[in-house]
């Protein structure tokens, strides 16, 4: 089924007409027999707009209770139901009434929209979501109901209900909007003439921006390559020279001039990287345009006029600033200049501005990476070779005669080797230095700097044309070779972003620690602050160096967002380091998403289980706490009544049945209190070493004597227990296993040595566990099968697991051969190296007292 259509009257302010409107349109479609109904319109007693609901079908209400009132909500399923061509839906940002089928009326809409029904719906301006602090700010009435702004962007027609402020406050006087009683205080308060001018212009600047959109779209689709200047749009063209902050603030005064102005400044890099513009220039740069409400983009292209000409057309400007070319007049034999380029070619529908600066004529100054992608090192061999090599040779030669076409040939083999090592300016100057040698000492007449022979002239000409020429391919092919390591340490690295991103290993201390080694920093930090006008605080740091207080401290700052950046210290870095370091602030911003969704989930599982044991604990007390409390409430009450005669044995029989109640209390306590403490991590042992046959038979003191066999031998080595830990666990597995056992049958409690390890194990003959709920018994508030409730809530094995980890040992089940359940309870022998686990807070002496 094809999606329906939404059609949005978007009011300035309330009370302009927009129901009116709508309701209009919903007459129009009437009359040219579109099935058309009501599903919720809103009239609040306003005649015109009441009698405007006359001849259209209303869907019923539905109805809804809420804290003793009635109210009306719109019923989706009888809309649903008569499936009408259009539905009309008033007030889209309505917040339904609890126990509606949904929270907001726009998810109503939504899904008549995709039952294929067309929905004609109002919203004002202040009820959008990004608009609320501006409204607020504006009104001082802070919007409760708001509604996304893409569920409004996503309408397929958009129409602007609007009206002066002054007419707007005479229908309001007139009380066409509000009931008489309430038309001073509207209009001393919200209704001022400067509240609804400003939110008439919010209006305006949202559906100017949202006609900007669907022009851009039918542009793209249509291909129009053509320039219409249905706005100002300025490009600022930046070389990343200082005068990109004047040719930014002149941009900004020109787009002040006209309505909807907007500032877009772009730097364009060569792709081969052999020109860079200072990063911190251009950091600061893209501050200063975004503070002015620009932005800032960042292209790459050989050929600069032709790249900034597209671009401009592209985003469909009207306007480039430029800056007057800071060459020097013989510098223009190289070409009419980048600003001379783009106004030529602009066309008439591109305006060119050449704005004048205090660089201009001062040199082009932009940092040339030539010399330096081959390293200090390499230079300086490359000169010695370019000028040194040419003279060694020249001595050689002179001792020995191999013809000028000989020497003409090594001489080239020494200007190839100087491009090799050192670039192309030193084989420039061995070319040169070269020739002179070749005219002062091989070529007639000899030992001058002139030459008899036309012919030796053109040889000395087309070798140091060929040494040139070879000199710049190898030069090149150098700086290829350089370029493609280049890359391919990039690619490297970029690859193992990638690979931490799917696997979530990288802390963010140690992605910072591998940006700061990759870039060769003294250290880097990821700073960020809640808005623009907060602080600056450090949400990571690895390295050494003072600390960051803001990013325009660092020697280079990457940011992230709008209030995130990452910031290095140490020196500056080239502009092709920058792409590599922009994936590690990216992937920065992401690690420390993730550790805080991390931390947000830790704290949401900890909130649900600690809600899931009070529940728990909640049906514990309502019935495991209250059974044996109404027992002895009822042996008690039978004992002081006076109306009945108790024999002896009946008293004795009372007085057991109080004793047993009690008895089942101060356990069930005890265990709740003992879970409790683990749960809060207040558990702390107090480790020290004792015999295992000193603590097993004090643990038997809570079941019947014969109900147990009891195998400890004295022979065994200590353990580093808390021994009062100890005792309550063995107690807790014994109690359990004598529950579960059958009549008769003996439960048997034996001890053993394994290695560094003395293993307790209780061992019952009762009806076993699966393999697939062993672990789960160990849960709290856990019964297994159709345990009575009189069995316990639960919490037993639960504590004996909690206090055998607090002590540094584990306990797990296993089954007993020929049937039932053994329990394994693993401690760790004295003098053995592992150390018990802490379970958080330390606990007062008094507590672990009390555990014992």
């Amino acid at each position: 089924m094809a999606r329906g259509k939404l059609r949005i009257y978007l009011g300035a302010a309330p009370g302009v007409g927009k129901t009116y409107a709508m309701l209009s349109e919903a007459h129009r479609r009437v009359e040219r027999g579109t099935d058309c109904v009501v599903a919720y319109v809103e009239h609040y007693g306003r005649p015109r707009t009441e009698v405007m609901l006359h001849g259209l079908e209303q869907i019923p209400r539905r109805e809804l209770q809420y804290r003793g009132a009635t109210f009306g909500e719109m019923d989706v399923d009888a809309v649903l139901r008569r499936t009408p061509a259009v539905a009309l839906v008033d007030e889209l940002a309505h917040t339904n009434v609890p126990g509606s089928r949904n929270a907001k009326r726009w998810q109503d809409v939504e899904e008549l929209l995709a039952a294929g029904i067309d929905v004609i719906s109002t919203v004002n301006i202040q009820h959008l979501e990004s608009l609320g602090d501006v409204v607020e700010s504006i009104t001082g009435v802070r919007q409760r109901e708001t509604v996304p702004d893409e569920v409004v962007r996503r309408a397929d027609q958009i129409e602007l209900v609007d009206m002066s402020p002054e007419a707007l406050r005479r229908r309001m006087a007139h009380g066409n909007i509000y009931k008489p009683d309430k038309v001073d205080a509207a209009l001393s308060n919200y209704f001022r003439p400067g509240n609804l001018t400003a939110l008439r212009e919010l209006a305006l600047l949202w559906v100017a921006d949202r006609v900007d959109e669907y022009l851009n779209e039918y542009r793209t689709e249509h291909q129009v390559s053509t320039i219409w200047g249905s706005r100002e749009r300025i490009v600022v063209g930046l070389t990343g020279g200082p005068e990109g902050r004047t040719l930014i603030r002149r941009a900004a005064r020109l787009a002040e001039k006209g309505a909807g102005g907007e500032v877009m400044a772009v730097y364009i890099a060569r792709s081969d990287g052999l020109t860079s513009a200072s990063p911190k220039e251009l950091a600061v740069q893209r501050t200063l345009v975004e503070d002015l409400g620009g932005t800032f983009h960042h292209v790459v292209g050989d050929d600069i006029p032709a790249a900034l000409l597209d671009f401009a057309r592209g985003v469909n400007a009207t306007q480039i600033v430029l800056g007057s070319s800071r060459r020097k007049a013989w510098q223009y034999v190289f070409g009419p200049g980048v600003g001379a380029t783009v106004a030529r070619e602009s066309g008439p529908d591109l305006d060119v501005h050449i704005v004048t600066h205090e660089e201009v004529a001062k040199g082009r100054g932009l940092p040339v990476a030539r010399g330096a992608r081959l390293g200090r090192a390499r230079i300086i061999w490359g000169w010695l070779v370019g000028l040194a090599g040419p003279a060694i040779l020249a001595v050689l030669l002179n001792t020995v005669d191999l013809g000028l076409a000989n020497d003409m040939l090594l001489f080239l083999a020494v200007t190839v080797a100087a491009a090799l090592v050192g670039g192309l300016l030193p084989a420039l100057a061995s070319a040169a230095f070269g020739s002179l040698l070749l005219n002062y000492f091989y070529t007639p007449p000899l030992h001058r700097l002139t030459i008899a022979d036309p012919r030796n002239i053109v040889a000395i000409a087309i070798f140091f044309g060929v040494a040139v020429s070879v000199a710049s391919v190898v030069d090149l092919a150098a700086r290829r070779t350089h370029q493609a390591a280049r890359l391919r340490a990039e690619s490297e690295i970029l690859s193992f972003l990638a690979g931490n991103v799917l696997r979530g290993e990288t802390g963010l201390e140690e992605l910072l620690e591998r940006v700061r080694e990759t870039f060769a920093m003294e250290s880097a930090a990821l700073l960020e602050r809640a808005s623009d006008v907060e602080p600056w605080t450090c949400a990571g740091r690895a390295g050494f160096g003072p600390s960051l207080e803001r990013p325009e401290d660092a020697d280079v700052d990457m940011p992230i967002g709008d209030h995130m950046a990452l910031a290095l210290t140490g020196r500056v870095l080239p502009a092709e380091d920058r792409r590599v370091l922009a994936a590690f602030a990216a992937q920065a911003a992401v690690v420390l998403d993730r550790r805080r969704l991390q931390e947000e989930a830790d704290q949401a599982r900890t909130l649900a289980e600690g809600n899931r044991i009070r529940t728990a604990l909640l049906a514990a007390v309502s019935h495991d706490l209250r059974t044996p409390l109404a027992a002895i409430k009822a042996a008690v009450s039978s004992l002081r009544s006076d109306d009945v005669a108790w024999s002896e044995e009946d008293q004795a029989e009372l007085l057991e049945g109080i004793e047993e109640g009690a008895d089942r209390l101060d356990h069930l306590v005890g265990n709740l209190l003992d879970m409790s403490r683990l749960q809060t991590g207040t558990v702390t042992p107090l480790i020290r070493e004792i015999d295992v046959d000193e603590v097993v038979p004090m643990a038997l003191g809570g079941v019947p004597e014969d109900s147990v066999d009891l195998d400890v031998p004295e022979t065994l080595p200590m353990v580093a227990v808390d021994p009062g830990l100890l005792e309550r666990s063995v107690a807790n597995l014994v109690e359990n296993a004598v529950k579960y056992s059958p009549p008769g049958q003996r439960v048997l409690v034996s001890a053993s040595a394994l290695v560094d390890r003395v293993e307790v194990r209780v061992v019952d003959r009762g009806p076993g566990v699966p393999d697939e709920a062993k672990d789960r018994i160990f849960e709290p508030f856990q019964r297994y099968g159709d345990a009575p409730r009189g069995a316990g809530v639960g919490l037993g094995l639960a504590v004996a697991r909690g206090f055998a980890e607090a002590i540094g040992g584990t306990l797990n089940a296993e089954d007993t051969p020929g049937g039932g359940l053994t329990m394994v309870l693993s401690l760790r022998a004295a003098g053995s190296r592992l150390e018990p686990l802490p379970l958080g807070k330390a606990g007062t002496e008094q507590e672990r007292q009390t555990l014992w």
